[in-house]
Parts: C-alpha cells; sequence; structure tokens
C-alpha cells in the first residue's frame, strides 16, 4: 500500500513538473509599456489651430524703386542690418541729378533777376513820388507825372512776377529732386536684409498694378513678431483678444513661449472646403526669449480657455476611447482596464475627476502591439511631456 502511493506520488510529481514546464515554456512573453503616474498638477482648457501657424514680423515690407532703371549701387546684403533711411538701392540717375543742378541754377538766376527787377522798381517808385512833389509846385507837367507814376506801377508789377518766376523755380527744384528720390531706395524702418532680386547693372522693373513681381528688396523688422495661425470656426466663439496663449515651435521642440491673443479675425475665411477657420494673431510675451527666432518658422497656438490648478491629472496620450486607461498592477505585473470620468483637457494633460487615485501607474505606450488589458507587462518610465518631475 505504502509503495502504490510513493508511486502515485512520484507521477504527480512528474506531471505537475511537466505541466510548470510547459507552462513556463509557453507562457506569454511581457510588454515593454511606458508608465506614468496619477499626479496633482496645473490643467489648462484650450483650443489649437487647425494648421500650423506661421511665425511674423510686426512689420515686413515687399521693396522696389518707384520707377524702373538701371542698377546702379547696391550697398547692402541679404543678412545686413538697417537703420531707418540707409541707402538700400540706387537706379541710374545721373540724367535726373544734371536736372536738380539745372533747375537750382535756374532758380539761382531767377532770384538775381527779381532782385534786379525789384531794384528798379524801387527808383521807379522813388522818382514818382519826386514827380508828385514836382507837380505841386507847378515844376513839371501833368504828362510827366502821369509817366513816372505808370512806369513805377509796371516796374512793382515787373517785380512781382520776378519773385513769382523765381518760386517757381524754387517749387522746379523740389519736383527735380522728387524724381530723383523715385530712383533712390531707402529703408523706411530699421531691420534685417532678408531678399535682395538685384545685381548691379541690372535692370529693375517696378510690379504694374495688380501684379506680384519679386521685390527688390524684402526688410523684416525682426525686433518685433507675433504669430499668425487658424482656429477651426468652431472653436473661434469661445475665444477673445486678451487671452493668455502657449506657442509652441518645431524648431524649438523643448520650449513653450507664452504670448496673448492680440486679433481674431472678423470673418471665416473658406479657401479650404470642410476647412473654415478664423485667422488668430498671438503676440510674444518676451522679446528677448524669441530673439533665435526667425521670421517664417511653423508654430501652434494654444489659446488658453480655462486653468484648473492642483488637481489630479494624467498624459491625454494615455487616454483611450471612452475615457479608459491601463493601469499597472504591481502584486501580478499584468494591465488591467480602468474607466475614469474626464475634466478639463488639452494635448498635454487630462484632469481626473474621478475612477483613479494618485500613485495608480497609467499606461502611455497605448499603440505598442500587444500592450492591452490581461498582458504581463514591465514598466519603463515615461519621458513625455507630461512626465512627473
Amino acid at each position: 500500500m505504502l509503495h502504490r502511493l510513493t508511486r502515485w506520488f512520484s507521477v504527480l510529481v512528474v506531471l505537475g513538473g511537466t505541466a510548470g514546464l510547459v507552462w513556463y515554456l509557453t507562457r506569454p512573453e511581457p510588454v515593454s509599456a511606458v508608465l506614468n503616474p496619477v499626479e496633482y498638477g496645473r490643467v489648462d482648457a484650450t483650443v489649437a489651430n487647425t494648421r500650423a501657424g506661421t511665425v511674423k514680423a510686426c512689420r515686413r515690407s515687399n521693396l522696389a524703386p518707384a520707377t524702373g532703371g538701371q542698377v546702379a549701387e547696391l550697398p547692402v546684403r541679404e543678412g545686413d542690418r538697417v537703420k531707418t533711411g540707409q541707402v538700400l538701392m540706387i537706379i541710374w540717375n545721373d540724367d535726373l541729378s544734371a536736372g536738380v543742378t539745372l533747375a537750382e541754377s535756374k532758380a539761382i538766376e531767377a532770384k538775381s533777376r527779381a532782385e534786379e527787377g525789384c531794384l528798379r522798381a524801387e527808383v521807379a517808385e522813388r522818382e514818382a513820388k519826386r514827380q508828385v512833389r514836382l507837380r505841386k509846385q507847378k515844376l513839371v507837367s501833368e504828362e510827366n507825372v502821369d509817366r513816372a507814376v505808370t512806369d513805377a506801377k509796371a516796374s512793382g508789377a515787373a517785380c512781382r512776377a520776378a519773385r513769382a518766376a523765381a518760386q517757381v523755380s524754387v517749387v522746379q527744384i523740389a519736383v527735380a529732386r522728387a524724381e530723383l528720390e523715385r530712383t533712390i531706395l531707402h529703408a523706411p524702418f530699421a531691420g534685417v536684409i532678408a531678399e535682395v532680386n538685384g545685381e548691379l547693372g541690372e535692370f529693375i522693373t517696378p510690379s504694374p498694378p495688380g501684379i506680384a513681381t519679386l521685390p527688390a528688396v524684402d526688410l523684416i523688422d525682426d525686433s518685433c513678431l507675433y504669430v499668425s495661425a487658424p482656429i477651426d470656426e468652431v472653436d473661434a466663439a469661445s475665444i477673445r483678444t486678451g487671452m493668455q496663449a502657449a506657442v509652441t515651435l518645431d524648431a524649438f521642440a523643448d520650449r513653450r513661449f507664452s504670448g496673448r491673443l492680440r486679433r481674431v479675425a472678423p470673418y471665416v475665411q473658406d479657401w479650404e472646403r470642410q476647412a473654415r477657420t478664423v485667422e488668430v494673431e498671438v503676440d510674444l510675451d518676451d522679446t528677448e526669449d524669441t530673439r533665435d527666432l526667425l521670421v517664417g518658422y511653423s508654430a501652434d497656438v494654444e489659446i488658453i480657455l480655462d486653468t484648473r490648478e492642483s488637481v489630479l491629472r494624467i498624459p491625454t496620450e494615455a487616454v483611450m476611447e471612452g475615457y479608459r486607461v491601463l493601469l499597472f498592477e504591481a502584486s501580478t505585473g499584468t494591465l488591467v482596464e480602468r474607466k475614469f470620468e474626464a475634466g478639463l483637457s488639452n494635448w498635454q494633460h487630462t484632469e481626473v475627476l474621478s475612477g483613479l487615485q494618485e500613485g495608480d501607474r497609467v499606461v502611455v505606450s497605448i499603440d505598442r502591439e500587444g500592450v492591452e488589458a490581461g498582458a504581463l507587462a514591465t514598466p519603463e518610465p515615461y519621458e513625455g511631456e507630461g512626465a512627473s518631475p
């Protein structure tokens, strides 16, 4: 009897060992799951742009001389910083320069003639007065008096005409200088030269009305920058100028720039079907913080509608459809599904109203193959935007 029990015990041990070996060999491999704990922190309710926005300069001018011609001087290059009024380009203008000199010479001549004529008028005036006195003494005839008075009046008129001609000459100088100025391109404000379309000796032609052509000089005032971005028409009703905003750029993925909404376009753009948007503009707060930015960078804008401090939150990328998450149970090493009630949310964080508690570890890498409820998991720390410090 004892021998039989021993034999059955041995059989059970062998079967158990075999079963354990089979389970061990066929058990599922644990999946690597990125985890982040449920924590307290700030959550903002935001609206964001539907397509990439753009960093723009508060002032940017596509400049060209007012008249066409051959480039005679080009004292600036792309990347140069210029001051207000600095000469950027000069079109050949020797003929117009000569015209200014000629007008100035004519003005001098006209002024001299006016002085001569007015001196003659003074002499004629004095002679007329003398003839009048002599007539009172009956020393000259009435005819002599009439002739002297008439000569005085004619000389006075000639003086006034000469002075008017001198004034016309001054105006002609201004006209000649204005014509000359049309060939000289000045910087309307201080900034940086973004582009120069022209070389010495080439001919520049101004844009015909209604037809856009390349500017001779593209000037940017990069001391003041803002971001322009399209917001979906559905979100436009909830935003107002003055609201706080956050700006992110692909070129500076690790930085967030603060700003304020300065403009909401008073109309809806419908350039693309099924994509009606409202253009918004965000002023960047810190000019020192933005001095490394370049005009034309792509940017994303988040306009903050509401803020809640010190609330339970999780990374938004951990949230599955229906406000569900996968939790990691340390005791079993498995993933379990949990539904929760959400509050405010943005692309970075989602507020937890109920269903989760501080310290729970949620799975962030929900798109990885094998990451599902019931799976064995190997924890991996989260290093994304919403990671715990």
